[in-house]
């Protein structure tokens, strides 16, 4: 996908001269800390560089005092960079004149905050249409806007009610909508979900994901939780200090961080709702359901397997025969198949391991299916244990190395 928003050395400092010491010593080096110490100021970006692909949920995460939230303030200016540029399909943000960056405001973005900030005294209807209320957009055309808006956030029938009439979780589907209606080109979410309980949260993101499917819009999604970064995520940055420490897609984060810090993070996650089939799907050993007991043998002592997948003329899983089953059968001087084949899941690339475990009750392998039903692979349980082992002592083996790195 071609490049959303390019983000090239991008430098945010607080304070009365952001682009005197302050800048020379961050450039030199120095730590937010001593820079801080120094000279009064107080770094919010060090060097940052992202390129955000047209229609992925690019999710910048970190603790309070990463630099996540300005970061995203200053793609649309509302944080001037201290250095760097800003380029948003070929303009630079960072080079507009105040009329120019109110229009770019206008058209092309739209935010969504953590506190709601909706008008109190204004029904559902005018929030949701309130930008394009401001852009001139006749009443008649804003009203429809607005309501295929929240028909999109789920709200339909709630135009003519009042934000104190609704939930929490329903007054942050208006502020979604309200960004929505304007049809911007990016949606910029500072934390957007963060004051929701935990499970009116984890709808939120359903329906966050709901609607990308439809919409395919470009989203900087801000963040302190991992879990939700990782779930949410096309990709994800992790941030610390003002600094990028590592960007990949959310296995790439769970599986192969590359700092200690990252890697701090991620040995308390979930790796079975973040990890999907397709991590751990290996080739299957496959016989026809025409084959005898003796082709069985033969392909599984060929692939040394303990089973085989038996599929129809067209791909299709049908179901599994275990070495143990066709050794009995062969022993007895049974050839037929038929009365072997144990029905066994069905999954797909894209389910998570957490969904999974439960699957592995027999102790059989699970087919692995495309989109049109054909088995395209198979998950032993073996398998999925062993790698998330694996993901599990990634923190551990990053530190040994860092120890081993001081005592040279």
């Amino acid at each position: 996908m071609p490049t959303k928003v390019k983000i090239a050395d991008v430098v945010k400092i607080f304070g009365d001269e952001p682009d005197g010491e302050a800048l020379a010593l961050l450039r030199a080096g120095c730590s937010k800390k001593e820079i801080k110490e120094r000279t009064g100021h107080v770094v919010g970006v060090n060097d940052a560089n992202i390129d955000v692909a047209e229609g992925e949920i690019f999710v910048v995460m970190g603790l309070s005092g990463s630099g996540k939230s300005t970061l995203i303030r200053c793609v649309n200016r509302l944080y001037e960079p201290t250095a760097g540029t800003i380029v948003v399909d070929g303009t630079d943000v960072t080079a507009l004149n105040p009329k120019e960056l109110q229009a770019f405001r206008r058209d092309s973005t739209g935010m969504v905050f953590q506190h709601f900030a909706l008008f109190p005294h204004q029904d559902i209807r005018s929030n949701v249409s309130f930008g394009l209320r401001v852009k001139g957009v006749d009443p008649e055309a804003r009203d429809a806007a607005a309501e295929r808006a929240l028909a999109l956030v789920g709200l339909s029938g709630y135009e003519n009610s009042y934000p104190r009439q609704l939930s929490g979780g329903m007054q942050q589907r208006v502020g979604l909508a309200r960004a929505l209606a304007t049809d911007p080109d990016i949606l910029l979410m500072d934390e957007a979900f963060s004051a929701l309980d935990p499970l009116i949260r984890r709808q939120m993101q359903d329906e966050l994901m709901e609607i990308q499917d439809k919409l395919h819009k470009t989203i900087l999604f801000i963040t302190h939780d991992l879990n939700e970064a990782l779930r949410v995520g096309t990709r994800v940055c992790i941030m610390k200090d003002g600094a990028i420490h590592q960007i990949g897609t959310p296995e790439d984060i769970l599986m192969r961080p590359e700092t200690e810090y990252v890697a701090e993070f991620v040995q308390d996650v979930d790796q079975g709702r973040v990890l999907v089939v397709e991590t751990v799907r290996e080739e299957a050993a496959t016989v026809s359901a025409s084959a005898t007991v003796a082709d069985v043998l033969d392909t599984i002592d060929s692939r040394g397997s303990e089973a085989a997948h038996v599929v129809d003329s067209g791909g299709r899983p049908l179901g599994v025969v275990t070495r143990e089953s066709v050794e009995q059968a062969r022993a007895r001087g049974d050839q037929q198949l038929g009365p072997l084949v144990e029905a066994v899941p069905v999954v797909t690339d894209d389910t998570i391991l957490a969904k999974v475990y439960q699957l592995f009750g027999s102790g059989l392998p699970v087919a692995v299916v495309d989109t049109e039903g054909r088995l395209i692979g198979s998950v032993r349980p073996l398998e999925v244990l062993a790698e998330l082992g694996r993901v599990e002592g990634v923190s551990e083996q990053l530190k040994l190395a860092k120890a081993k790195d001081a005592r040279h």
